[in-house]
Order: structure tokens, then C-alpha cells, then sequence
């Protein structure tokens, strides 16, 4: 499982087509937040993988298997 938290999934967009990310977290509350996720995750047996908070990151991915889920916490 891959784990990489995005804030700008949390962007407004209801005033316009420019959106805010005014109701984001910021690093010192969000990166805690991000952390207990992939801890549970793992406590229940994930094998999970995560980025760098905070980076400028691009990944890429291949998906093998009949279906693709996508999980929204």
C-alpha cells in the first residue's frame, strides 16, 4: 500500500474556478495525523509505503490485478 498525504485533494473550489486550500492543515497538524494513519494501517498487517511530507513528489504505478481500489479515509 502506498501512503502519501495530499493536500491539495483538500482544495475549495466553491468560489470560483481558483481554489483555496485555506481549511488544509498545516505540517505540524497534518504530518501527526498522516503518521497514526500509516501506523494503523501496518498494525493491522499493511505493508505500507510512504513518501516524504511535504515534498515535491511524482510516482507512478502498474496496477496488476483485475480491479483498482480506491480508498478515501
Amino acid at each position: 500500500m502506498l501512503a502519501i498525504s495530499q493536500f491539495t485533494l483538500f482544495a475549495d473550489t466553491s468560489n470560483g474556478r481558483r481554489p483555496t486550500w485555506q481549511q488544509a492543515a498545516r505540517g505540524p497538524q497534518a504530518e501527526p495525523l498522516v503518521e497514526n494513519v500509516v501506523r494503523a494501517l501496518r498494525d493491522l498487517g499493511a505493508q505500507v509505503e510512504t513518501g516524504k511530507f511535504g515534498a515535491d513528489m511524482r510516482i507512478s504505478a502498474v496496477c496488476d490485478g483485475p480491479m483498482t481500489v480506491t480508498l478515501e479515509v
